[in-house]
């Protein structure tokens, strides 16, 4: 197996190899002691690898067993080890040396906080009173005061991750999307997603070798960049190996997406006159705190994670699935209520890798297992550009006229720029490609390794499909008998609202128009009225002559 991107990672291997080697030995009993013994058994001491000293290791190791053993009640995904948490010693905000000492004093005059004296000509922030709100930098005419910025709030593009009073990190569950690009950024690996190991081991025990019901196995196609030189046929044995009924590529699942949403495109885009994927759950999610009024451009074809969890279903009543990839938001989308029952659980590269090596397999030593024949373009949605390079496929093999024009999202950050554009009617395309982490799925957060040569091997292990067709990838499939749709409950009000308000507007406009009719009315009469009085003047004055005479 190859080696670890960081100790980060490393840590939480040892953690889920050691629960998952003591399950699978049947050696995982339940005492007031457990975790302690785990940790002791991770960091046996007498020197401290990583923190100051083996008990402050071993108090972090026995809190992330214990989040293995038994995780939050909640449906939240992104959370803090509280324990592991440095408390980042780093002054976000600091004078450099091109402080001036002028007369303005901005700086001063708009820290809220009055955290900011000047000493000897120089601006001084007191961190004790500063609360981080960057009122100081943005004031500066200089450009002198600096800003250093936490991994952790750094990763996070929508400004989800806080400081407490105690510069602990926390999480702000209304702005996150789960995309995991904190846990994977946090140098101390304070931040953690939730763990479903134990769930997942339990389901598998609990199945009585498949026999009570089917544990099936839905493997996303980024699985080609994960495990190094073992070849994706091997792993796949391995899961099979770890007691799971079936294993099947989500890629499928992809194909059946394409179809769907080439469909949609053609038969809302002029309605829409644009539109967006919706593979990527942080993309969605981001959408939907973010921009909801955009939400009804947002595809409603399910991701090929939730496509392939119900065409398993449909085909298998007594069916268990479990999703295994490299996105942490996918442990978020199970719990969803318009999609909940298509996935029981998800399970990272990551903690796969581990559950592996507890069970002791040798992957090299498989046989390669299929898991289906999707098509090329099934497995290219594991990489930027490739969901919206499937539904121009599609479009192309079923003649459709309909002009198809992508823009690719390579990370949330251009997502955020895109919608952006979009909102405001600027949009040099009609089809946004939203992924959350840059590369794609292959470079998500819970990817065993994060490069460029992801791209390539998902690349090849695309052209090692059979065919480039998406309809011939879904064969022994009846799309028919499989609810391809989501619905977003919110966005029945969105539109509610807006048509109250476009009818507000109608009739703001309206009411305008008729006054403006009315005041111009008034007006000719006015000027009517002006012109009939000089008429009526002179013909007074003409009849007083007549009399007169």
């Amino acid at each position: 197996m190859s080696n670890f991107e960081s100790n980060v990672q490393y840590i939480k291997y040892l953690v889920n190899k050691e629960v998952a080697s003591r399950f699978f030995q049947g050696t995982l009993v339940k005492d007031p002691f457990l975790e302690r013994n785990i940790a002791e058994a991770i960091i046996p001491g007498p020197k401290a690898s990583f923190r100051c000293c083996i008990y402050k290791e071993r108090h972090i190791i026995e809190d992330r067993v214990h989040l293995v053993l038994e995780p939050t009640k909640d449906d939240r995904i992104i959370n803090v080890l509280d324990s592991a948490c440095d408390e980042c010693p780093i002054d976000r905000f600091v004078v450099s040396d091109s402080c001036r000492g002028c007369l303005g004093h901005k700086c001063q005059e708009n820290c809220p906080k009055g955290a900011i004296s000047i000493v000897n000509h120089r601006a001084y922030i007191n961190q004790d009173l500063c609360i981080e709100c960057g009122k100081c930098k943005q004031n500066c005419p200089f450009g002198a005061i600096s800003e250093v910025m936490r991994p952790c709030m750094r990763a996070c593009a929508v400004g989800a991750v806080k400081m407490d009073e105690n510069r602990k990190a926390v999480i702000d569950h209304e702005k996150c999307i789960s995309c995991g690009s904190c846990v994977h950024q946090c140098p101390f690996g304070a931040i953690v997603d939730k763990s479903f190991v134990m769930n997942v081991l339990n389901l598998l025990r609990d199945s009585f070798n498949n026999t009570t019901y089917h544990v099936y196995a839905v493997v996303a196609p980024a699985v080609a960049s994960q495990f190094g030189d073992v070849k994706v046929g091997q792993v796949f044995a391995g899961i099979k190996e770890l007691g799971f009924h079936s294993v099947v590529e989500a890629a499928v699942g992809g194909d059946m997406v394409s179809l769907t949403e080439t469909e949609e495109f053609v038969h809302t885009i002029e309605e829409k006159k644009w539109k967006t994927t919706s593979c990527c759950p942080a993309f969605v999610d981001y959408v939907r705190k973010n921009h909801p009024n955009l939400l009804d451009h947002v595809s409603t074809t399910v991701s090929p994670m939730i496509a392939m969890g119900r065409a398993i279903h449909a085909k298998d009543p007594k069916a268990r699935v479990v999703f295994i990839g490299p996105c942490t938001a996918k442990k978020v989308e199970i719990k969803q209520p318009e999609v909940r029952g298509a996935v029981d659980y998800v399970l990272t590269f990551e903690e796969l890798r581990a559950m592996f090596d507890g069970k002791g397999l040798d992957l090299t030593n498989l046989p390669e297992l299929n898991a289906g024949e999707p098509s090329s373009y099934g497995r290219i949605f594991a990489r930027t550009g490739g969901v919206a390079e499937s539904v121009r496929r599609v479009a192309k093999l079923e003649g459709v006229e309909t002009e198809i024009t992508p823009v690719r999202c390579n990370g949330i950050e251009e997502c955020i720029k895109t919608l952006r554009l979009a909102a405001f009617g600027r949009l040099e395309g009609n089809l946004i490609e939203g992924m959350a982490c840059k590369s794609g799925c292959t470079n998500g957060a819970a990817s065993i390794f994060h490069d460029q040569r992801g791209i390539e091997r998902v690349n090849s292990f695309s052209r090692e499909a059979l065919t480039d067709d998406p309809t011939e990838g879904v064969r022994g499939y009846d799309l028919k008998t499989i609810d391809m749709e989501r619905e977003y409950p919110e966005l029945e009000a969105i539109l509610a609202a807006r048509a109250e308000e476009e009818a507000a507007k109608a009739a703001a406009a309206k009411a305008a128009e008729e006054a403006a009719k009315a005041a111009e009315e008034a007006a000719k009469a006015a000027e009517a009225a002006k012109e009939e009085k000089p008429k009526r003047k002179r013909t007074t004055a003409k009849k007083k002559e007549e009399i007169a005479e």
